[in-house]
């Protein structure tokens, strides 16, 4: 649990996915649909300004009956943003991501954005970690 993020980030890699804060929520939501993703950072002129999310759309969108296709991005995005960076450790990000009820953290490397770590990311790094001290528990009481 003191893997640093760095570490999560090599072996999920680095992709990033954005979109500018004038596209449509409508563009939004076709293209986290299509990436099969819960979030898009919102990048303009390669610096981060925001994060818009599923919840964003539908908690700030369709309970207004406000149209998709006219309501840009930059309208409903998160600007208050949390970040962390790539020396933060698993449970330092587990930590924020369950005090701050959030779901993606990007991480920034000298103020740019190297990747986004999310919930799930850190999920499975924690069961594949608690998997691997099983079986070493297991082959240590059998002998193995």
């Amino acid at each position: 649990m003191d893997t640093p993020l760095s570490v999560l980030l090599k072996d999920k890699g680095y992709d990033i996915r954005s979109i500018s804060p004038k596209q449509t929520v409508f563009e939004c939501a076709v293209m986290m649909t299509e990436l099969k993703i819960g979030a898009l950072v919102v990048m303009e002129n390669d610096r981060l300004t925001g994060i818009i999310s599923e919840r964003d759309v539908l908690r700030k969108l369709v309970v207004t009956g406000d149209d998709p296709k006219k309501v840009l991005v930059e309208k409903l995005m998160t600007k208050d943003l949390v970040t962390v960076t790539a020396t933060t450790t698993v449970r330092e990000a587990m930590h924020i991501v369950t005090e701050k009820r959030i779901r993606h953290l990007p991480v920034l490397e000298e103020g740019k954005l190297i990747g986004v770590i999310s919930i799930g990311d850190l999920t499975k790094w924690a069961m594949q970690l608690q998997e691997l001290q099983i079986s070493s528990l297991t082959k240590y009481i059998h002998g193995s």
